[in-house]
């Protein structure tokens, strides 16, 4: 495993799409970014997560001062994360927003619902990017329409940004919770990739900056 960044204090890792960020319940879901980071660097602990399905970047702490300051760095909104995605269908404007409130659909765990009554307050804002058409993994029965977006997530709810665009009526491709069947189909994976993440480095406050090409 090598590190994009690392010192005394952090690391930041690329996960690939497919590996779980922190254990699951049971035996076949041990392996996971975090158990092999501590495998490496035992002082590694979590600050936050990426869905399994989703690729890019992830950071650690290094020891529990270091996990509480960037804690609250997150908690204060000094973290900041972007996303790219293809979306199914055609996107319009060239940017906007998304707020509707979220919360998690206890019925159907693990999937989260929009909730007027009681989600909780969330917001994602979204550009349009004028990259190269994605084009399916397989052949489609007819021309299937994507588009390419930037995405920002200004709260950090659980599955936002998946359930903020199948909300809209643009779920991501490859989504196996809220794309439809036949979007599932078009690719083998979650076309959501964290691309870029800007931080306060928890011990000198400097500002951290990083990338992560994305990988569709």
């Amino acid at each position: 495993m090598t590190p994009l960044y690392l010192d005394e204090h952090l690391l930041v890792l690329d996960k690939p799409a497919g590996l779980l960020a922190v254990p699951g319940r049971g035996p076949d879901k041990q392996d996971c970014l975090s158990a092999r980071a501590q495998a490496v660097w035992p002082d590694a602990l979590i600050v936050h997560r990426l869905d399994m399905a989703t690729s890019g970047l992830l950071v650690m702490a290094r020891g529990l001062p270091m996990q509480r300051a960037l804690s609250l760095a997150f908690e204060k909104r000094q973290v900041h994360k972007r996303y790219q995605a293809v979306v199914a269908g055609a996107l319009e404007p060239e940017q906007g927003q998304i707020d509707l409130p979220l919360m998690i659909d206890w019925l159907n765990r693990p999937r989260s619902i929009v909730h007027h009554q009681h989600g909780k307050p969330s917001l994602t804002r979204w550009q349009r990017l004028d990259a190269a058409p994605w084009q399916p993994d397989a052949p489609a029965p007819h021309p299937v329409i994507t588009t390419r977006v930037e995405l920002e997530p200004v709260t950090g709810r659980t599955h936002q940004l998946r359930v903020h665009l199948q909300a809209i009526g643009h779920p991501i491709v490859g989504d196996p919770l809220y794309a439809t069947s036949e979007q599932q189909g078009w690719s083998g994976r979650l076309l959501l990739h964290a691309c870029d993440l800007s931080l306060p480095h928890p011990a000198t406050g400097q500002t951290l900056h990083f990338h992560s090409p994305c990988p569709f």
